[in-house]
């Protein structure tokens, strides 16, 4: 592990956080207060989240750009008249929690009488409770008989948002005013009227020639979730739903207390890291200090890298969805995701750090690094208490490899975020192998399509297979890394952050590490380049290939209790070769994988197990 350099700065006392009130909105005549059963409580929490649900679909069916229609990377979810998260789309997982932040942002902004009926209201700014500027959230009040209920609101990434670099990840950007377009709240849609003046500076700063549609797909979503919500209201009345969202919080703070309730006392640490940001600072960090203290839960920062020239940062609401969306895939499936989740925990972020930096800090790759960091490090830490609950299936594909230039088609600008070759392999969990999908905070994306994007972007892809030996070995071993190969087929220019060559997908309880991240590019003239860290605005020209060997997942457990047969299956399967079954598992076969007379030799197998845990081979 690094060694920690520790300056001498001046730091505050670091804060608390623990879910704050927010100004109450319009509340309404005060009315007796009405008693609900679970039955009908669940009926409603059932028809919110199928609202959810519908407004994720209608992006994704009617948005414009491969990131949205394709990949799916969007949630919906709608808040109650508090600003309180109520129930949630199955989306990524840290949208659905930091929609809250915007929202809550807005009810303060406006103020209680601020918003009307047919108000659509975006906001995507990092300071003001976003996650980084190319995620933006979209809402709209619910309001009944003049009343406001619920809030229907719509996360997607956006596939450019100004700033100095297509696509909106400028890793070298110098601030956050750099890094494009700030929206920290504004309405689009003004009491049922668009708003015309603001459609337009919208347009206006983003380079994507079809950016109106995945704006008005979102609007549409929103204006759609708040109709449906309209009609349940009008089902069950004003009182029956606030009720349900008031019952349905209590209940899943109950339900999460009792989950902690059940995990062992104990103070658990763990420091996670990656291994550079763009400047070339080495071995960012990120330290959580996790106290489980009966019912509650105490998560500490304190510790995570503090130096004021890094170039990689995590605003402290996006520390809080990553560290809420990591929680959320450690408990029992069946509490529903909600604000109740939340009250038993109490989150320290120390000021002038990573996980919390000061007001202006670059912060377009906090989602990815150190976003993925910080869940990481509360997997890891909390999995010295419940190692069978720990998975940090950490996304270590660091940003995106971008394209852009000038689609020869029609002439304008193309952006290629490259969604069809983002498939990092997942780390492994108890009583599980790791499964071909992105890390808890990226999880339910969606591959775009090749055939599709081919047809749209000037690029060919050549390759898309999984790699043998690539995955970490355990009792349950990750899933095999990926290799990709996407042809260029006219000049453009390529910027990408490459990732995890020092420190790949690790493994949890005993289980092995994964392989490195791999980039390389190779041009038509015959030489090629190794991407060891960063490349800026690389120009290629027809015929470059970018050739992208991914890391895969890290294991679970002792690899030498892997089942024999499981281990013949995966070198049958090709993830694993015999050579790496014999030197990772212990497993010693007879016959040959060619001619499918593979066998395990019991005989040979136990001995090889036994030196191995003599550790004399």
């Amino acid at each position: 592990m690094p060694h920690k350099t520790k300056t001498k700065t001046k730091t505050k006392t670091p804060k608390v956080h623990k879910p704050k009130k927010v100004a109450r909105a319009r509340a309404g005549k005060k009315r007796a207060a009405v008693k609900i059963d679970p039955i009908t409580a669940e009926v409603i929490r059932g028809a919110l989240e199928t609202i959810a649900f519908e407004m994720a679909i209608h992006v994704s069916r009617t948005a414009t750009t491969p990131i949205l229609n394709q990949s799916n990377e969007r949630n919906a979810t709608i808040m109650d008249w508090k600003g309180r998260l109520a129930a949630l789309a199955v989306g990524i997982p840290q949208f659905m929690l930091s929609s809250m932040g915007p929202i809550q942002f807005a009810l303060e902004f406006f103020g209680n009488d601020g918003f009307k009926e047919g108000d659509v209201v975006a906001c995507n700014d990092p300071y003001h409770g976003g996650g980084h500027l190319p995620d933006w959230s979209v809402f709209s009040p619910v309001f009944y008989k003049g009343e406001l209920v619920l809030f229907a609101s719509i996360q997607c990434h956006h596939a450019d948002v100004a700033g100095q670099s297509p696509g909106g990840y400028p890793a070298d950007a110098m601030d956050i005013w750099a890094e494009g377009f700030r929206c920290p709240a504004v309405k689009l849609v003004d009491g049922g009227v668009e708003r015309k003046d603001v459609m337009y500076l919208f347009q206006t700063n983003n380079r994507v020639p079809t950016y109106e549609g995945d704006l008005r797909a979102q609007i549409g979503a929103a204006q759609l979730g708040a109709k449906r919500c309209r009609e349940l209201i009008e089902r069950f009345g004003i009182d029956t739903v606030k009720a349900a969202c008031d019952w349905l919080i209590a209940f899943s703070e109950r339900r999460m207390r009792e989950e902690i309730a059940s995990w062992p006392d104990g103070t658990y640490e763990a420091d996670t890291y990656f291994d550079h940001d763009v400047k070339g600072n080495q071995d960012v960090h990120v330290h959580a200090k996790v106290t489980v203290r009966d019912d509650e839960l105490d998560i500490d920062f304190t510790g995570s890298d503090d130096r004021q020239w890094l170039q990689a940062w995590s605003t402290q609401c996006n520390t809080r969805s990553m560290t809420y969306s990591q929680l959320c895939s450690m408990i029992d499936s069946t509490i529903p995701r909600n604000q109740g989740l939340f009250a038993p925990i109490n989150i320290t972020y120390p000021e002038n750090t990573i996980v919390n930096p000061p007001a202006g800090k670059p912060v377009s790759m906090g989602t990815h690094h150190p976003g993925c960091e910080i869940a990481e490090a509360v997997a890891v830490a909390l999995g010295q208490a419940v190692p069978e609950k720990s998975c940090p299936q950490i996304y270590k594909a660091a940003m995106p490899t971008v394209l852009f230039g000038a689609n020869p088609k029609n002439g304008k600008v193309f952006i290629d975020h490259s969604v069809d070759t983002q498939a990092t392999a997942g780390n492994a969990a108890y009583q599980n192998d790791g499964w071909g999908c992105q890390n808890a905070g990226f999880g339910n994306l969606i591959m775009a399509t090749a055939e599709i994007n081919e047809a749209i972007f000037p690029s060919r892809h050549l390759s898309n297979d999984m790699t043998t030996d690539t995955c970490g070995p355990g009792k349950w071993r990750g899933q095999c890394g990926s290799l990709w190969i996407k042809e260029a087929t006219t000049p453009q220019s390529l910027y990408t952050f490459v990732m995890s060559m020092k420190y790949p997908a690790a493994g949890v309880n005993g289980g092995g590490k994964a392989t490195p991240d791999h980039l390389v590019i190779t041009h038509p003239d015959g030489s090629s380049q190794e991407i060891t860290h960063t490349a800026l605005y690389l120009p290629l020209q027809a015929g470059s290939k970018i050739v992208y060997q991914r890391g895969g997942g890290g294991g679970w457990g002792d690899a030498l209790e892997r089942d024999p047969e499981k281990v013949r299956d995966d070198v049958l399967d090709e993830y694993v070769s015999v050579e790496a079954a014999e030197r990772d598992y212990g497993v010693v076969f007879k016959g040959s994988a060619d001619d499918y007379t593979l066998e395990v030799d019991d005989a040979k197998t136990k001995a090889r197990r036994k030196t191995m845990r003599a550790g004399q081979g």
